[in-house]
């Protein structure tokens, strides 16, 4: 590991000065970098990937930390609320119980103990090729994305291109599918973001970046809304190994019925499959108005994957999330299985 700065600020204020007048590294991306729990930071570090001078502690900051609100005025996170919080928390148990389940799906209780919320958003791409030293993708300003034609059985079939990388996150489809919004604070003031704007596609922006964060930028809390069909979601995950496993391919969704069953509105967002959390608004339209069945349910789970474009190696990722939609909407309307 590269050596580097360690400071741990106090203040708000205090933290983004640091971040701003950090010394430039050898590298455009060797910026300074916050750190809360450091699960995703320390190994990238470790692995030569990120080479920070300086590094900014956040975990002295107070009032970052805490869950607030109720089902009618919704949920304040602070950025700093480990995993474990946010999943054993009643208020958020009981009324955004797929935030809870979302939570609950991250690694091993050990690490869900360590990692934050706002840690969870902000994570670095997965794919081995950019988790490799030697090798200098896309990602990490080389000239190829060498998951293109290479292994790329974990790689997106939606939204990729030129890179193919798929977010890791499993609280973001999630947050997306409710409708939350992060609160930001850098050097030119504070900002409100909603999450489905915070992330970016390769196509976008710089390709070294997965959302709109400036370097002096510190997530200090996420603001989920009271809504009618937040106590009606779920997080379905598929991963290869029961325990400490990212996502293969996830779902969120949540759904408000009239009182004939009908769906009033639905909220369906993908997770793994794409280079940000994917909400799939074409199979949101076409359920609305309609009575959950077999049929209706066959055919969202479709439409929620049109437009799907599966590499070599990938392409069983589309009958599988497909699944997982039906699912998840069984699930969130309260149907039997």
């Amino acid at each position: 590991m590269k050596s580097f700065e360690w400071v741990s600020p106090t203040s708000l204020n205090d933290a983004v000065n640091l971040l701003k007048s950090a010394p430039a590294g050898d590298d455009a991306d060797d910026v300074a970098r916050a750190i809360a729990g450091g699960q995703d930071l320390l190994t990238t570090m470790k692995d030569y990937i990120t080479r920070p001078t300086r590094v900014v502690n956040l975990k002295g900051i107070r009032g970052l930390d805490r869950i607030e609100g109720d089902a009618r005025k919704g949920l304040r996170i602070g950025a700093l609320v480990t995993l474990a919080q946010l999943e054993e928390n009643t208020l958020v148990r009981s009324h955004f119980p797929g935030l809870a389940e979302a939570a609950h799906s991250i690694a091993t209780p050990q690490i869900r103990n360590l990692g934050t919320v706002g840690g969870n958003l902000c994570q670095r791409p997965r794919c081995w090729y950019y988790r490799l030293e030697e090798v200098i993708c896309l990602k990490k300003g080389g000239s190829k994305c060498y998951a293109a034609e290479g292994e790329n059985k974990y790689n997106a079939i939606l939204g990729g291109g030129p890179s193919y990388i798929v977010h890791p996150s499993d609280l973001a489809p999630m947050l997306v599918a409710l409708g939350a919004s992060v609160n930001v604070t850098g050097a030119s003031g504070k900002r409100t973001i909603p999450l489905e704007k915070f992330f970016t596609l390769p196509s976008e922006g710089s390709i070294r970046r997965e959302n709109v964060l400036q370097n002096d930028e510190i997530i200090t809390e996420i603001q989920v809304p009271a809504s009618s069909f937040a106590a009606h979601s779920t997080y379905l995950k598929f991963k290869e190994r029961e325990s400490m496993d990212f996502a293969i391919s996830s779902v969120a969704a949540a759904v408000e019925l009239s009182l004939a069953k009908v769906v009033k509105q639905s909220r369906i967002v993908l997770g793994g499959v794409a280079p940000i959390p994917w909400r799939a608004t074409k199979a949101e339209t076409y359920l609305t108005g309609k009575t959950l069945s077999a049929d209706v349910l066959a055919e969202t789970a479709r439409v929620a994957l049109d437009g799907a474009k599966p590499l070599a190696k990938n392409a069983y990722k589309v009958p599988l999330t497909q699944t997982l939609v039906r699912r998840a909407l069984v699930k969130a309307g309260g149907m039997s299985a």
